[in-house]
């Protein structure tokens, strides 16, 4: 090997011993700092997971006293176990509701769902329908109506056609059985219970050659 050539190598090793005298301490509080997040982080997903596990039983048993029929001691459990965030702000006044109609005590299941603001996005519109089918039941349309907002989905717009039939505005019922058949699959089976509505209504289902309904 030339001589050259060892002096250029013992150059360059002299510069990297240099800057490893130079910047040794950054290294090593750099590789400190990284193995502290790295356990804090285990950590935290730690604790996060046992949360989620820790709800989770406590929305089981919340379950269990609602079967039971233990409807105040659900409700008292859901206050204290953390069950009014996340997707169970929206679970349980949906099993709570259902089974306050089961018990004969709508106003109170209308209670429960008004009460749900906090809704999961997914769920939400599943609160307003179930909350707006009480309210049309129980005779209050233009609450129903205003629970349902500006939903266009078949589901909302069937509910909002047995709200406008029940306060006896027919042609506002018929338009939306109109739109809510328009919204459904043909082969969707619930199409048909919804041409009953819209005859009742005093409307005419469309024909096979597309004619609207009037």
């Amino acid at each position: 090997m030339a001589v050259d050539e060892l002096l250029d190598e013992h150059e360059q090793g002299e510069r990297v011993r240099q800057w490893i005298r130079e910047n040794a301490l950054g290294v090593v509080g750099g590789i400190a700092v990284a193995l502290v997040l790295v356990y804090g982080w285990g950590r935290w997903q730690d604790h996060l997971q046992g949360k989620r596990i820790e709800t989770g039983a406590a929305y089981a048993t919340f379950n269990e006293r609602v079967a039971a029929g233990e409807l105040e001691e659900a409700r008292a459990l859901a206050g204290s176990a953390g069950l009014e965030e996340g997707v169970y702000a929206s679970l349980v006044p949906l099993d709570l509701a259902a089974a306050q109609v089961g018990a004969g005590d709508t106003e109170a299941a209308i209670a429960t769902l008004s009460d749900a603001r906090e809704a999961d996005p997914a769920l939400g519109p599943v609160i307003a329908r179930r909350l707006a089918v009480l309210l049309v039941d129980a005779g209050r349309t233009d609450e129903a109506l205003a629970a349902l907002g500006d939903a266009r989905d078949a589901g909302s717009l069937e509910i909002r056609g047995d709200a406008e039939r029940a306060a006896g505005r027919l042609e506002q019922a018929r338009e939306a059985y109109t739109a809510a058949l328009a919204a459904l699959d043909e082969a969707a089976p619930q199409r048909g219970l919804l041409q009953i509505k819209l005859i009742d209504a005093g409307g005419t289902p469309a024909g096979d050659d597309g004619e609207q309904a009037r």
